[in-house]
């Protein structure tokens, strides 16, 4: 009366099995690695292997890794000190980045101030206090005095100059302490000054 449900496997067409199991047998087994392209030869495994980037690996003698390191410090330092002179950014201190600073150098380099000429007249009134007589002291420091407020007057000059032209080309940009500033790169020697200068004597800024 109740008859048992028949299977998948026995509704199968043997016939069909028997092909499917031989096309099985026949169909060719992929290979999970990766190949290389038509036309181009498989590459040797020594080949692929001296492909691969190897991780750097700090030499097994202490001495030559001390000397690799101070080497790079020093090609570090010299890259650096370059970049300083020629005034990029990146190697600038906080006190000279900026538009504004970057300004402030070019007026001041583009000009001939009476500050430059501050270390040669301090040798020559150095010299003058060596002289013997009261009179020579007298007049060496009056000199000095002169000296000094002429430096003052012409850094603040020169400073409102720049912070008039900040205003114009860099609006909301800040000035403050650009008065000191161009005061002590005014009266450092034009050679001696960090950065180099970039602009030349008379250019227009």
């Amino acid at each position: 009366m109740f008859r048992r449900r028949s299977t998948n496997a026995d509704l199968a067409d043997p016939d069909q099995a028997t092909a499917d199991d031989s096309y099985a047998e026949q169909a060719p087994q992929v290979r999970p690695s990766r190949t290389a392209p038509k036309g181009v030869p498989t590459p040797k495994r020594s080949e692929a292997q001296g492909n691969r980037r190897q991780p750097y690996q700090a030499p097994a003698d202490r001495k030559a890794a001390t000397k690799m390191s101070k080497q790079r410090s020093q090609q570090d330092r010299v890259r650096r000190t370059q970049a300083l002179q020629r005034g990029e950014e990146w190697a600038l201190p906080a006190k000279d980045r900026g538009p504004v600073r970057t300004l402030a150098r070019d007026v001041v380099d583009a000009r001939r101030g009476f500050g430059e000429y501050y270390m040669i007249m301090v040798v020559v009134l150095l010299a003058l206090l060596f002289l013997p007589g009261s009179s020579t002291k007298i007049i060496a420091d009056l000199i000095v005095l002169a000296l000094v407020v002429l430096i003052i007057a012409e850094g603040w000059l020169v400073g409102q100059r720049v912070k008039r032209l900040a205003a114009e080309r860099f609006p909301g940009k800040s000035t403050r302490g650009v008065t000191m500033y161009t005061l002590m790169r005014g009266i450092s020697m034009r050679r001696m000054r960090v950065p180099k200068p970039r602009v030349s004597r008379g250019d227009k800024i």
